[in-house]
């Protein structure tokens, strides 16, 4: 991790030149061979950060590099203890959340969940969409929490850390086993995907939308189907995630799109046509994040950036740190979500006009936790007759 670090301060730091920092990636041996990385979305596979040693491929000159495996995604299986995770974040709309899975084989480069994967001693870059981990047991998890004495229903969200209706859904189905737990127990869902694999689950998500418990966030960063391949390498195409909402709105469910994230430089130009498209495929809400560069996701943006659109590479950096008060990213709460200064302002104010004139936001949907029942009768006091 520390030749990252040495190259973010120095290469890919203020002022130097594209050149530099594309020479001192290549010198360091930090860029993985396309042949290996095919199909994903990072070009970097540190260390993690809490790791001892810091490994990079190099040419011995023996040409043996070449014979390195390629990137193949591996799943393993986490027994997880507990499956409902708490913030108090004053920034964030929920209180709880639920991950089934561990790293997203998406691969979207900006994900800022990526530093995460350093906590299993793996690297935040390519590994984080490759060696993933499932939770087979979070539906049986579920449903022993919700049944606790004293539990409080307060509204799930689900997508928020990495996908839950990533490719190795298909197979794993955990995402529906959730949803027919929180169904059971008439207990309220927030979901976040960029999956159309979500409108399997359109016949449980449509009852429980019937009764005010559900509701989707398509997140979508672009109409640009070339940008969005090589951003988010395995993820939907745009315009199927579009007629995802159109799906989802047509079945009742409550669907907004998120804008997120915005990309200075890159995408913002695009504000309002995601916003008309979203208004033209159903969709009633909006919203949006400033893009968040946290930790490791740091260097593997800026790597992304080189590798793919070297020339705007110095502009978008630019533009960003403005919003950051001169860092690549600023936690600050209240904050980090939006960013500040003119251009923030320019981007708050461009997002607000557009989605009045296309009548977005007009009504926020609403979720009900007064349904609730222990799906196990758990603190619930028996009749006697």
């Amino acid at each position: 991790m520390s030749e990252i670090r040495s190259i973010d301060r120095s290469a890919l730091a203020h002022g130097q030149s594209v050149d530099m920092a594309n020479h001192m990636l290549n010198q360091s041996g930090l860029r993985v061979g396309f042949d290996r990385r095919r199909g994903r979305g990072a070009g970097l596979n540190p260390a993690g950060r809490y790791e001892p040693f810091s490994r990079a491929a190099f040419d011995d000159g023996w040409n043996t590099i070449d014979e390195l495996p390629a990137f193949k995604t591996e799943v393993q299986n986490e027994a997880a203890r507990t499956i409902i995770t708490r913030n108090t974040s004053p920034d964030i709309s929920f209180e709880q959340s639920v991950n089934p899975y561990r790293g997203c084989e998406h691969g979207c480069v900006y994900c800022f969940a990526r530093p995460s994967h350093a906590y299993m001693g793996l690297s935040p870059g390519l590994d984080f969409e490759s060696k993933l981990f499932a939770k087979p047991n979070a539906a049986e998890l579920l449903e022993a929490e919700l049944s606790k004495p004293g539990y409080e229903p307060k509204s799930i969200a689900i997508g928020t850390n990495t996908d839950p209706y990533q490719p190795i859904e298909k197979t794993r189905r955990i995402m529906r086993d959730l949803l027919e737990v929180l169904e059971r127990a008439n207990h309220p869902v927030g979901i976040v995907t960029k999956s159309a694999l979500v409108t399997r689950d359109i016949d449980i998500l449509q009852r429980m939308a019937a009764k005010g418990l559900a509701r989707v966030a398509i997140s979508v960063t672009t109409m640009d189907r070339k940008l969005a391949r090589t951003m988010e390498p395995r993820a939907a195409t745009p315009a199927k995630r579009f007629e995802t909402v159109r799906q989802l709105t047509e079945a009742g469910i409550p669907t907004m799109v998120m804008t997120a994230p915005i990309i200075p430089g890159l995408t913002d130009s695009e504000i309002e046509r995601l916003l008309e498209a979203a208004r033209e495929a159903g969709a009633r809400e909006a919203g949006y994040v400033l893009l968040r560069l946290p930790l490791e996701v740091s260097p593997l943006f800026k790597e992304w950036l080189l590798r793919h659109y070297p020339n705007r590479f110095r502009h978008v950096m630019t533009l960003l740190r403005a919003m950051r008060d001169g860092r690549d990213y600023d936690p600050e709460w209240g904050q980090r979500m939006t960013g500040k200064g003119p251009y923030a302002l320019q981007i708050r104010r461009r997002f607000e006009l557009a989605a009045k004139r296309l009548e977005l936001n007009l009504e926020r949907s609403r979720l009900r936790t007064d349904l609730f029942r222990s799906p196990k009768g758990g603190g619930v006091q028996l009749s006697l007759l």
